[in-house]
């Protein structure tokens, strides 16, 4: 595989628009509007194969040591190469230099993740799981977060619509 991973650039959103299409389509990945993207580049990564964009995914710190890997895509053309690995690997690596030693995220790929030492959590709320994955003073603040993938964490009613029926998953680096 000649596919490498670099952090992306503003010049790739539209690549990353483009490999994620399919997966909104899916309802896998939920759509996101471009100004998104690039309010949020510098937490993207693209895998990139003979100078084209065949993969993305990015690390969302929620808090001192809890991040989220989000919007994982990986292009039909390359699924089952280790573009995926090489994404999740690289955002692990990230999340390590940010001094994050948890990982959460939103996925249908639980086998992917698994393998990758993540574990379904229940789902998340004040008086449920949450409590175990963060203190009650964190949780309080993190609900203040105007950040949609934050209120999907917790299992807040104002997402409940957008759902999507994906697994909660984490990870103890």
């Amino acid at each position: 595989m000649s596919t490498t991973v670099r952090p992306a650039r503003t010049a790739d959103v539209e690549a990353i628009e483009s490999l994620i299409e399919p997966y909104v389509k899916e309802r896998i990945l939920l759509g996101k509007d471009a100004v998104v993207f690039y309010e949020a580049i510098q937490q993207f990564v693209v895998a990139e194969d003979a100078g084209r964009i065949v993969g993305c995914g990015a690390l969302h710190v929620m808090w001192r040591d809890l991040g989220e890997i989000r919007t994982v895509a990986v292009a039909e053309s390359h699924r089952g190469k280790g573009v995926g690995r090489a994404i999740v690997t690289a955002l692990e690596e990230s999340a390590r230099e940010l001094g994050l030693s948890r990982l959460f995220c939103l996925t249908f790929e639980i086998d992917f993740f698994r393998h990758h030492g993540y574990e379904v959590i229940g789902e998340v709320g004040l008086d449920t799981e949450t409590l175990s994955i963060v203190s009650p003073e964190v949780y309080a603040e993190l609900v203040r977060s105007p950040d949609e993938g934050v209120a999907e964490f917790l299992n807040l009613a104002r997402v409940k619509p957008n759902t999507l029926g994906n697994t909660r998953m984490l990870k103890t680096l």
